[in-house]
């Protein structure tokens, strides 16, 4: 059991003929059963050839309709990214994951939009984030996959390095992972910390949840409400940007405090109010999770 993606998803790579595409696409499909799972690649205009024997097709729709993929992975650079992430939702597959960096906001914006107004189904994890992977079945992202282990612990992040860095102290604590999520920290993304909260909350094998977030919005207190009124499993927390300066980027674009809103004071307050054990220091993310078990 796992959340989100499994050894039966089959992926499609949107952007598999550029340079990130082609290095990521082959570090997946030699992880677990990624020869199974990674079918198809999409370039309009090298429909009908194919890389490393995954067949290239003109588009989404096509590249479902022969191989039955259900899952796209978007490498596709900034100015075309929002335009392939439409086309999966228009191919109406499960799940997209842009790992994309850089998409002008306003072309996230009307995408977002777009799925709410003809109330798509497909689910939508990023842009700008590392992927998501459920250890030894599947990996779709830019994870280092020998960091992993199966286990039974979710984490959940916006910052992709912080991700491998709690994965990697839940590996060697023994504990290992169901499925590690990284949700992305653009300021407009598809799905939040609440949503793979109740994903987990619902999966019998995942018997608790590592939560990561950063300064800027409100994403974070959201979800920690959402845990403090329905959470059945326990939670750690971890908020990146702690000494960060009030209207300073950092790094994410969606990493900014506007208007007193968004610091990590706030959200570390918010979320140890709603039962969410928190730590400051990120060293300890793992060992505050074994401690909660």
């Amino acid at each position: 059991m796992s959340i989100l993606i499994d050894r039966n998803s089959r992926v499609v790579t949107q952007g598999i003929t550029g340079k990130t595409g082609q290095f990521h696409t082959r570090m997946c499909r030699d992880y677990a059963n990624g020869r199974e799972c990674f079918v198809a690649g999409v370039n309009p205009k090298k429909a009908g050839e194919d890389f490393d024997g995954i067949p290239i097709f003109a588009n989404v729709a096509d590249a479902k309709k022969s191989t039955g993929a259900n899952v796209s992975v978007v490498y596709v650079p900034p100015p075309g990214a929002a335009a392939a992430i439409w086309e999966a939702v228009e191919a109406d597959l499960d799940l997209v994951i842009c790992i994309t960096e850089g998409i002008p906001v306003r072309d996230m914006v009307d995408v977002r939009d777009r799925m709410r107004r003809e109330n798509r189904r497909t689910l939508l994890l990023g842009p700008n984030c590392p992927g998501t992977i459920t250890p030894d079945e599947i990996k779709i992202g830019i994870m280092p996959g020998h960091i992993h282990r199966r286990g039974r612990i979710g984490v959940i992040s916006r910052s992709g390095t912080l991700t491998y860095e709690a994965v990697a102290q839940l590996t060697e604590l023994g504990l290992g992972q169901s499925s590690a999520v990284g949700i992305g920290g653009d300021p407009v993304n598809g799905l939040k910390h609440i949503d793979v909260l109740k994903l987990f909350n619902d999966d019998p094998d995942t018997d608790a949840v590592v939560m990561i977030g950063e300064i800027g919005g409100t994403d974070e207190e959201t979800a920690a409400v959402w845990v403090r009124d329905n959470m059945k499993k326990p939670v750690v927390g971890f908020i990146a940007g702690v000494t960060a300066p009030p209207g300073k980027r950092m790094g994410h674009a969606g990493a900014i405090i506007s208007g007193g809103k968004g610091t990590a004071q706030e959200k570390l307050e918010v979320m140890a109010a709603s039962g969410i054990r928190v730590t400051r220091n990120p060293a300890e993310m793992g060992k505050l999770l074994k401690s909660v078990l």
